[in-house]
Formats: C-alpha cells, structure tokens, sequence
C-alpha cells in the first residue's frame, strides 16, 4: 500500500510562563529608579515587581506512525492527550519541535469552529475560497457548488456572511465543503460534537461514503467512540503526549476505557467543588459493594452529598453509558421529586434501584453529574465515575454475537408467549 502520512519522531513543546507578585514599597521603586536605573528596567523588576519563572511542556513526546492511502485512522485519548496538537502540526498550523512530517497529497481539516472561514464572505464566498486554497479551480468548485449547498442545509443562508452563523450552522457547511472538495487527506477534529444527531449521522455516512469510494486518507479525533468503532478499522491511543498504543480499533478501545474507569474507580471521598460535597458514590448488589453484578438480580446505585447553601434549579443523578461511552440511560432524583429543585442546606443519601432483566450482559459506566440547571455545573473537571460488569441472567438463553451494534442496549424482561395451532 502507499504511505500518505509519514510521522516520525514528532514533539512539540512550550514554554509555559508564572509570573508570581509580590508587594512593592513606593520607596523601593523610587530608590531603584533614581540610583540604578538600567539595572531596575533590565533585571531589577523581576525582583521588586514580580518573579517570572519557565516551564517547559511537552504536548508531544516521540510520536511515530504511518497512515495508508484509503485508510480512516482514529486518534483518541483523555483530554491534554495531546490529539489536536497532532492535527495541527499535521495541517502546518504549528511546526512541531522535533521530528518531520511527510504528507502525499492535498489536505483538508476540520479543527476547531471558524477554521478556514473567512467571515466577512458569504457561506458561497467561502466555498470558492477554500476550493482555491486546495488547488481547485472555479469552475472544478462550480461542479460541486450544489451538492456542497444541499449537504450543508443551509440554502437560506448561503448567500449570508458566515460571521452571522450559529456554530452548528458553521460545522455543516464547513464538514460539507471539505468533504465534497476531495482532498486526498481530511482531517477531523470533534467538529461533530456541534451538530445535532441527523447531522452527525449524515457526516458519519459521509465519511464512510468517500474512503470506500474515493479512497480518499481520513483521520478523526473523536470522544465518541460508536463513531470511532463504525468508522475506524485501526485506531491510535495518546496518553500524555505519547502513542501508547496503535492497533485494530476494538482493542484499543478497551484500553482506553479500562484506563478510564481505573482512574475513575481511584476517585478519593470527600470530593468538594463550591458548596456541593460528594461523600460517598458506589453501586452494589444484595447490599454487598461490588462491580460484578448478576442479571436476574436488581442492583443499587447510591450517592451520598451534603449542600452547603440553598440552591435553585438543583439537580442530581447519573448517566448511564455502554462500553463505547455512548450515554443510553439517565436519571435524577428531581425526575421523581420537583420539590427538591429548591434544596436546602443539609446532608442527603439518594439511591436508585435498576430492575433485574433490563440491561443487556457487557461492560457500563456509571456517571454522577450534579448541577443548578442554567447556572452551575459541579465536578466537570473531576467526573465521578463507577464501572461494573453485568452478567447475563442464569435463565436467560443469550446466543452470543459478535456483532454488538445489532443487539441494541436493553432486554424486555418479559417472556414470550408461545402456542402450536395444529
């Protein structure tokens, strides 16, 4: 096969600059002025006014693969990975530090919101500007002027410069331009985060469309990792700036979710963030703690917090999600009790039972999310998380398959009922 991207030995680093003040005494900087003063503007106000201190930061650390023509490669990883600090080098936005990277043919990237847009011009500007930009010429950008318009469905609002668009409205024309101005390379960066549903499903299909038939190189950042798996036969894991491992797909998923949920099963009680206190988070069966748990029994997912001060539009509960991270479930105690959106000071224990026979065998997690809807968000940066494992029920005649997307997310846990007639 042909190498189309060659990365070998990538990183990028940076400076990362504190500066910590101090207090300064009006006698001082009069005194340093008057007697010393080329010493006061070049080093002395590091002392009086404050203290600069460097730290260097590597994003990147030795990254090396190569992608095959007409491969889709998925880049995943936690974020501070370092995964869009790798598209950027690769679409020139940033040299890297180190290393060299070797591209065969023309590049298109999706990075973040308004990249490549001018937004002055008109949605129909920006297409034949982008087309030029990839080599095209007007008339090769006219030949697909229509289907660009019709994919984005924005035809109201072509002819509107883009500065006025909504971000969804940006994503769908600027994922329709690149991908119907046939680039050998398209790069893509989370934009379908933006995008509601119908439209990331389009953009999916798309994507699947252009590699099959065009051939054409595609890698996709992503935290979605149905998308990552429908699209992807090999995927790369960055850990902290580096590759930690490059291999088909489902494994490196699953080592990226254990890595997940290890470092969510390490969360230390209390955790406090503003006036909410989580206290304690655990799932259990049979009032035993424990993260295997039995299908044909129900289990118990309890959270115990204390709040700190009244609080308006409160909310507390929990996502359910698959071994993909897709969220197929939620609930909050304020589903059951509106009461409880005005809460008041105290300490409270809220427990939720999932019945037996309702969740399919395999691999979940569980997310505790807290919030004052519209206002307050609380533990975004430190999610609380518990993993467990649900087994089939012992009375529950399952034939195993490997194809998971098939099998949807939930048993109906009722029999049939079955008669011969003749």
């Amino acid at each position: 096969m042909e190498t189309v991207i060659s990365i070998k030995g990538i990183g990028k680093k940076y400076k990362i600059f504190h500066k910590q003040r101090g207090y300064v005494a009006l006698r001082d900087v009069i005194s340093s002025v008057i007697f010393k003063p080329f010493s006061y503007a070049k080093g002395k106000a590091k002392n009086i006014l404050g203290r600069s201190t460097k730290e260097i930061f590597w994003a990147l650390k030795d990254i090396n693969f190569d992608v095959q023509k007409g491969e889709v490669i998925g880049v995943i990883g936690r974020n501070g990975a370092g995964k869009s600090t790798l598209l950027k080098i690769l679409t020139g936005i940033t040299p890297p530090t180190t290393g060299e990277v070797r591209i065969k043919g023309k590049v298109a990237s999706l990075l973040e919101v308004g990249t490549g847009f001018h937004p002055e011009l008109t949605g129909k500007e920006n297409i034949f500007l982008n087309g030029a930009i990839l080599g095209m010429t007007k008339k090769e950008t006219e030949s697909k002027l229509n289907q660009i318009i019709e994919f984005s469905g924005i035809e109201r609002f072509i002819d509107t410069p883009v500065k006025r668009y909504s971000s969804g409205m940006y994503v769908r024309l600027a994922f329709s331009v690149a991908a119907h101005l046939e680039p050998d390379i398209l790069l893509v960066d989370e934009v379908l985060a933006v995008g509601d549903a119908e439209f990331q499903k389009k953009c999916l299909g798309k994507m699947d469309e252009v590699t099959k038939t065009a051939g054409r190189t595609i890698l996709f950042v992503s935290h979605n990792m149905d998308a990552i798996s429908r699209l992807c036969k090999k995927t790369v894991l960055l850990e902290e700036g580096e590759v930690a491992m490059f291999d088909d797909t489902d494994k490196v998923i699953a080592r990226y979710l254990q890595t997940k949920q290890e470092a969510a099963s390490a969360t230390p009680f209390p955790v406090t963030d503003g006036e909410v206190t989580v206290r304690d988070f655990s799932i259990s069966q049979e009032e035993k703690q424990t993260n295997e748990i039995a299908g044909e029994k129900p289990l118990n997912i309890r959270m115990d917090f204390s709040i700190a001060q009244k609080l308006q539009s409160f909310r507390a509960g929990i996502f359910i999600k698959n071994s993909l991270g897709t969220v197929i479930t939620r609930s909050f105690v304020q589903d059951w009790d509106q009461t409880l959106e005005s809460i008041e000071p105290g300490t409270y224990a809220a427990s939720l039972t999932i019945p037996e026979r309702l969740l399919r065998p395999g691999e979940y997690l569980v997310e505790l999310k807290i919030f004052c809807s519209g206002t307050r968000g609380y533990f975004e940066n430190q999610r609380i998380e518990k993993d467990f494992t649900l087994h089939s029920p012992k009375d529950f005649n399952e034939m195993q398959s490997k194809n998971t997307t098939t099998r949807g997310y939930f048993l109906i846990p009722t029999e049939w009922n079955i008669q011969k007639n003749g």
